[in-house]
């Protein structure tokens, strides 16, 4: 610590630069602290369906093709299989697209059974939904972001279902009663939650009929889900709508994959960005080095030593990094809360944000050393007389 002062000082030596450099290290660390934290969030999903006990089933060869509908009572059939129940991709929004709503036509008895331990809904707001054809339980933080309230009509624009009726996109539900989930690590994955009836889907729409998106399955013995997932395969192989049954959190992240690796596009967006960092913060040690050769040989001529002067390059180059590192970090964790707005249904952890300190520490080393080394190896009569 105590040639502290002698770096901070030589890091100041020229200082629109070292704010010029500092900034821009900061609004990389900002940008890998924020893609960090989205691409975590999707490798680790927290949101949707949970629990060791739940299975998924889906078309064996794409998310996106149906299944028939008559399957539910043969996967009902094999033994560990507790409780089923169908879903189909719904694809909503509120009047702007922005306004996304993860809007599910579910069976009310089989749903509510299986995820009996997920939501919250009072007895009359069930009540009024499985006596309203058109009824709608709508996620508490989706009713107070849109100021919706119960007794509401609510259009959804669907992006795929149009109605058999009239062939319209839009469909319009009565807002009946309000859910909120118990875990509280689920609440911002489930924010945009908007159930409505199945049969009035089926029947409504102009084509389909009959069809579902996916099964979902309580199993009796987490530890046998394995099992379970092969009997209700091996029902449907060869057929003509072989199946594929996973894990809940498993067709989460399958299901994310739809719109592309995120993990492969979010490193090459930070791959960028820290190329050209690189040469920016390198070009600055290079320059400060080389500005300071004279000086650096009279630190020589005093008594240090080559291990030292390259320290102290070495040690300057950390402390620009790393002083504009955690900023850069700090700002990004300031900002989940925006993020969160922008990726409904997504749980932001911080936890994504520590491997930016290597990162920091990484860059450090990598653009201070050449000139830490061009420093050590200094000869002191050619510095002082200043040859470069």
């Amino acid at each position: 610590m105590k040639y502290f002062p002698l770096i901070w000082a030589t890091l100041w030596r020229k200082k629109t630069r070292t704010i010029f450099t500092l900034l821009s290290i900061i609004v990389a660390f900002l940008l890998f602290g924020m893609l960090e934290t989205v691409d975590y969030a999707f490798a680790h999903p927290s949101g949707g369906i949970t629990g060791a006990d739940k299975l998924v089933t889906t078309n064996k060869y794409s998310i996106t093709l149906s299944l028939p509908f008559s399957d539910a009572q043969q996967i009902r059939s094999v033994p560990g299989v507790a409780e089923v129940t169908w879903i189909s991709w719904f694809g909503a929004y509120y009047q702007e697209s922005k306004n996304f709503v993860f809007a599910l036509p579910v069976d009310t008895d089989s749903y509510f059974n299986l995820h009996k331990d997920e939501f919250i809904v009072s007895d009359q707001h069930m009540q009024a939904y499985r006596n309203t054809r058109t009824g709608a339980l709508v996620n508490a933080a989706l009713m107070k972001k849109f100021g919706w309230k119960v007794g509401d009509k609510v259009p959804l624009h669907s992006t795929i279902w149009t109605q058999k009726k009239d062939g319209s996109l839009d469909w319009t539900f009565d807002i009946v009663g309000s859910i909120t989930v118990k875990d509280p690590t689920q609440a911002s994955a489930q924010a945009s939650t908007l159930l409505f009836h199945y049969e009035l889907f089926d029947e409504g729409r102009s084509f389909g009929k009959g069809d579902v998106g996916w099964f979902e399955e309580r199993v009796d013995d987490p530890a046998k889900s394995s099992a379970i997932s092969n009997r209700i395969d091996a029902l449907f192989a060869n057929s003509p709508n072989e199946t594929k049954t996973q894990p809940a959190n498993d067709f989460t992240m399958a299901f994310i994959k739809q719109f592309g690796d995120i993990g492969f596009i979010l490193r090459a967006i930070l791959g960028a960005v820290f190329f050209t960092l690189l040469f920016l913060t390198g070009n600055t040690m290079m320059q400060s080095v080389r500005e300071r050769i004279p000086e650096l040989a009279v630190l020589k001529t005093l008594g240090f030593g080559d291990g030292k002067v390259l320290g102290l390059v070495l040690a300057e180059s950390l402390l620009l990094c790393v002083i504009a590192a955690i900023i850069g970090l700090a700002l990004s964790y300031a900002a989940l809360p925006i993020i969160k707005l922008g990726l409904q249904g997504v749980e932001l952890s911080p936890k994504a944000l520590i491997p930016g300190l290597g990162a920091a520490v990484l860059l450090a080393l990598i653009v201070g050393l050449p000139p830490a080394l061009r420093a050590m190896r200094l000869n002191i009569v050619d510095a002082l007389a200043d040859k470069r």
